[in-house]
């Protein structure tokens, strides 16, 4: 971990923090966290935080957005994974809600069909019951609805 000085005045630290939020979108912990590394606390982190909202470097319902999208093309997460870390980041309910209904459903249930076909194909157990365990309990730890998942695998023939 990078050792910053901690005699940031406010106004530089604002600078430094603008350059944070520019380079990603963060959420509101990664900030205060960050500023904490910085020496700064408290009020005056909290004046920060809410400069940075003003000038539109922050942003947690943008946040949300971007992080359950990219996390459901690149990583192909499911939307229960995706809510867990968005909570752990101490996103709002509400901006976790709008994050989620970004996710197309057509688009969903066609990465969960695509999951479960790869992972159809690396199992090389021959008894079928436990190749649907084995790909159902796959997709639930990515994060996908385990009733849905154990409709659509119900309805495969293997």
């Amino acid at each position: 971990m990078t050792k910053y000085p901690s005699s940031l005045t406010p106004a530089q630290a604002l600078i430094k923090a603008a350059h944070y939020c520019a380079y990603q979108e963060r959420c509101h912990a990664e900030v205060l966290e960050k500023l904490s590394q910085w020496g700064i606390y408290g009020q005056d982190a909290d004046l920060l935080v809410l400069n940075l909202i003003e000038q539109g470097y922050l942003n947690e319902e943008r946040f949300a957005k971007a992080f359950a999208g990219g996390k459901f093309r690149t990583k192909q997460w499911g939307r229960l994974r995706i809510a867990r870390e968005l909570k752990m980041r101490q996103v709002s309910e509400y901006c976790i809600r709008q994050a989620l209904a970004e996710i197309d459903e057509e688009d969903y249930k066609a990465g969960m069909h695509k999951l479960i076909r790869q992972k159809l194909v690396l199992i090389k157990e021959k008894n079928p019951l436990v190749k649907k365990s084995k790909t159902a309990t796959y997709l639930i730890g990515k994060g996908y609805e385990p009733d849905q998942v154990w409709n659509v695998l119900r309805s495969m023939i293997l």
